[in-house]
């Protein structure tokens, strides 16, 4: 089984970051992620909200 590069915790304290406003190129690049990963990530979380 593949192993998860970041923890549930690293991903939600991403998505609080992007709700206060930083901007997406910047976190992004700060984390180290791409913005298709960050968008599918987003996109989990929103369906356990």
């Amino acid at each position: 089984m593949k192993r998860k590069r970041f923890s549930v915790e690293q991903v939600v304290a991403v998505l609080k970051q992007a709700e206060l406003g930083l901007a997406m190129a910047d976190l992004i690049r700060q984390v180290g992620i791409s913005e298709q990963a960050f968008f599918e990530e987003l996109a989990k979380c929103r369906r356990f909200m």
